[in-house]
């Protein structure tokens, strides 16, 4: 095909030919042999343009099918909680921050299933929407401990300061969780929930200035406030005989067991309390303290250092007859007498002990000895016991094991003491009656023969 209009620059023919032999078209003149122009691809004065690489082959990269599930579920777990948009959006951001991090790539499904959940966590705290790890936990209908650590974990990947939620925070909130308006219990068991959250709020500031909130998680301390709560705003017979349980069936809630420990604990705080208040002439017990909860709140720093002070001036009263006791002692004349048991030990023991290399070392001085290292090896008073209010790890220490002796190598070069020889050697009543029982076993032998 010739090309019209175009001649040859240099032997000036017309006649151009069109040469497709190549993967690129070509006008070639036929006289002369030489190339009049190419490139038509890029140069075609039809209306023909550049046409870039990603446009002809390469493919759209279409997001992951695990990253839009979990974009998806974080939605679902905001539209559940019904934060605003805000806060939707930035759970978004931090999920896809998060997905794409080496940390999070190789790991399993319900892993990153748990991360949804802790982006919306982290953003309900940054923008002030409060909200605790447990009730995301039953969200997620995952394990708290696997949600801390991956919350951790993601905080630390994403260094993102998120702030440290107060239980009086997230108490107004956990507190409408319990179905015990008008609409779902009766008149008399019915409680508002924002006079409810109010008094479990000072309930648990009172808890936290007598150190039952220290290191505790927050969910029992939360029931037992408002469980106790419920019971003073009203405490007629039938709120009052209410136990835990059924408390938890009314209001449709799940019990916890550590519930009923900050429960024990939050009134034996108040019964302490109570017996400080000059107007109460009953005793205050745990069964009746809820009637005195509302005096207790409002005079709760008067009630405290009252208290202070009473449990001091007892403690000072205990020393002085103490003292006493121990002077009185002191100036009377002790005679120490060997008890029974201890002649007749001596007595069932003289036999053995009085053998040659024993020196001047007596069985009668073991009690002593014994009694001197189990002195030694109790430990120090515990001081919480004599504080009014103490940390629960010192009130309740936990019991260390006796670190075991370690196993020595033995070479068979140790020293032998003369004790360890004398237990060897047989003494002469031993010496007697093994040679009557061989005497006896040798007849016995004769006699079958």
């Amino acid at each position: 095909m010739s090309g019209s209009g175009v001649s040859c620059p240099g032997c000036g023919s017309s006649n151009i030919v069109d040469d497709d032999l190549y993967s690129q078209a070509q006008m070639v003149c036929v006289d002369c042999g030489s190339v009049v122009s190419e490139g038509v691809l890029a140069h075609d004065p039809n209306g023909g343009s550049d046409v870039s690489y990603s446009w002809t082959t390469a493919v759209t990269r279409k997001p992951c099918v695990n990253l839009v599930k979990g974009l998806q579920r974080v939605k679902a777990i905001c539209r559940i909680l019904r934060v605003h948009k805000e806060i939707e959006d930035l759970s978004q951001a931090y999920y896809k921050q998060a997905y794409q991090h080496q940390s999070f790539i190789k790991v399993s499904l319900q892993k990153k299933e748990v991360l949804a959940g802790c982006c919306v966590l982290v953003s309900c705290r940054l923008l002030n929407w409060p909200i605790t790890m447990g009730t995301m936990s039953c969200l997620l209908d995952a394990d708290p401990m696997v949600v801390g650590v991956v919350y951790q974990e993601m905080v630390k990947v994403l260094s993102i300061e998120a702030p440290i939620v107060n239980v009086t925070d997230v108490m107004e909130a956990h507190s409408q969780e319990y179905k015990i308006s008008p609409l779902h219990v009766p008149e008399q068991l019915a409680e508002n929930s924002k006079d409810l959250a109010k008094r479990a709020v000072a309930l648990v500031e009172l808890a936290a200035d007598t150190w039952i909130v220290t290191g505790r998680k927050p969910i029992p301390i939360m029931m037992a406030a408002i469980y106790l709560a419920w019971q003073s705003l009203k405490p007629s017979k039938q709120r009052l005989k209410f136990t835990l349980d059924r408390f938890c069936q009314i209001a449709k809630v799940n019990k916890h067991k550590a519930a009923l420990k900050r429960i024990t604990e939050m009134r034996e705080v108040l019964c302490k309390l109570g017996r400080e208040i000059p107007w109460v002439r009953e005793e205050v017990t745990p069964d009746n303290v809820a009637r005195q909860v509302d005096d207790i709140l409002k005079n709760r720093y008067a009630l405290l250092r009252r208290a202070l002070r009473t449990h001091e001036d007892a403690l000072q009263a205990e020393d002085s007859l103490t003292e006493e006791a121990a002077s009185s002692r002191a100036s009377e004349p002790v005679e120490h007498t060997p008890t029974a048991s201890a002649v007749g030990l001596c007595g069932l023991n003289s036999e053995r002990t009085q053998q040659p290399g024993d020196g001047n070392e007596s069985p009668c001085k073991a009690p002593e000895l014994q009694s001197d290292s189990q002195e030694t090896q109790e430990s120090v008073p515990n001081w919480g016991k004599r504080v009014l209010f103490a940390p629960p790890c010192v009130t309740h220490p936990k019991r260390r094991r006796a670190g075991q002796p370690g196993l020595q190598d033995v070479t068979g070069d140790e020293e032998i003491s003369d004790s360890e020889i004398d237990s060897y050697i047989r003494t002469p009543r031993e010496a007697r009656e093994f040679a009557l029982t061989q005497k006896i076993l040798s007849l016995s032998e004769s006699e079958k023969s």
